[in-house]
């Protein structure tokens, strides 16, 4: 048991669109880069700054911006345009399950919840 959560049944994944609704970064839309858990990593998103010591790649050394990783609850699946999405399970005549979200009161397929083979 995972605190509630089951990681296969996440509606957010690498590579989706999303927006921030709550924090700091809210109102900022990104690209998930990472998932962590019950966190995801947005590109752009939630920045901070790290001190980094001198080393090869920065003989320098000094302070660098990195994303912060932000709960699953703080964002939403979003379109093109940048307006938040409700994304709700159903499942297909062939029995996969799939996301999808109402526009004009009409269900618009978001994806399928089958993840691609590597």
């Amino acid at each position: 048991m995972m605190d509630g959560q089951e990681l296969g049944s996440k509606k957010v994944r690498k590579g989706d669109r999303v927006v921030v609704i709550a924090g700091n970064a809210r109102g900022q839309k990104g690209t998930v880069e990472a998932c962590l858990g019950n966190r995801v990593i947005v590109g752009g998103v939630n920045m901070h700054k790290r001190h980094i010591k001198r080393s090869q790649t920065h003989p320098q050394g000094g302070r660098i911006d990195v994303e912060s990783p932000i709960h699953l609850s703080n964002v939403r699946a979003c379109d093109e345009e940048g307006h938040p999405l409700k994304l709700k399970m159903r499942t297909n005549d062939q029995g996969e399950r799939e996301l999808v979200y109402m526009k004009d009161g009409q269900p618009v397929l978001w994806r399928s919840m089958k993840r691609s083979k590597k």
